[in-house]
């Protein structure tokens, strides 16, 4: 990896609409989940992980949309 994609990476880039609309659909089906495991899940430092998982997931899924077409 270069140094100027490391920059690339590492540097805000504003979302455009199409984007929008693909962060709008990851979060919405990672909300889903999390919401089935906090009503399915009993309360403990397992279902504490379990979703603090899925928001770093949810993170890095949006992450990877807004470097769409980079690389």
């Amino acid at each position: 990896m270069t140094d100027d994609q490391l920059k690339d990476i590492f540097s805000y880039h504003a979302p455009t609409e199409e984007q929008r609309v693909t962060y709008d659909q990851i979060n919405a089906a990672f909300l889903g989940c999390a919401q089935l495991l906090n009503a399915a899940l009993p309360e403990g430092p397992g279902k504490t992980v379990a979703i603090r998982k899925l928001s770093e997931a949810r993170m890095q899924a949006n992450h990877c949309a807004s470097l769409e077409g980079r690389f």
